[in-house]
């Protein structure tokens, strides 16, 4: 599938099929996450794949109570590690966010390539998911996505975003 296209036609799929992911295309995206880049090349990220239903349920629990999440086959959990490293004079320790965050749109626009859906889920309970997935204090979730293949409603090219006007400003 060509670049702009998957750009074009990547949204949020709240209604999944319980297909499986085949192996192949969940390598191919997880490892486009991984080619992602990062600052300082820290890498300071790390996914989660959940398959177990039981488990998923509780995740979608843990994401305000968003239980279509649960219809996937596959619920992916990216997270990072603080670092001292002050992005632009005012992040700080969370800098390690805009890493994670980079990674993690490799990950939704790789999905895409092999027609699958994703939805950033930013409405989560850090503790919980913590806790569900046993992932160790040090360790931070920065965002959650359900994957598969959508059920219904498919790709469409998204049109509700700003004029290219609206929000570019050229300094000559």
């Amino acid at each position: 599938m060509e670049f702009y296209d998957v750009v074009k036609t990547r949204r949020s799929i709240r209604r999944y099929k319980k297909d499986p992911v085949p192996n192949e295309s969940l390598k191919r995206i997880l490892d486009s996450a991984r080619m992602a880049p990062s600052g300082s090349n820290r890498q300071k990220w790390k996914y989660y794949v959940v398959k177990d239903q039981e488990m998923i349920q509780k995740l979608a629990s843990a994401c305000g109570e968003q239980s279509w999440i649960a219809q996937a086959p596959v619920v992916i959990v990216a997270t990072g590690w603080r670092v001292g490293y002050n992005r632009g004079g005012y992040i700080g320790e969370m800098s390690f966010i805009m890493d994670v965050a980079i990674s993690f749109t490799h990950l939704i626009l790789a999905a895409r390539a092999e027609n699958l859906g994703t939805c950033w889920i930013g409405d989560f309970d850090n503790s919980e998911v913590k806790k569900i997935l046993g992932i160790k204090d040090d360790e931070e979730v920065v965002a959650v996505t359900p994957l598969g293949y959508p059920d219904g409603i498919g790709f469409i090219e998204v049109t509700n975003r700003k004029k290219l006007d609206d929000i570019v400003e050229e300094i000559r």
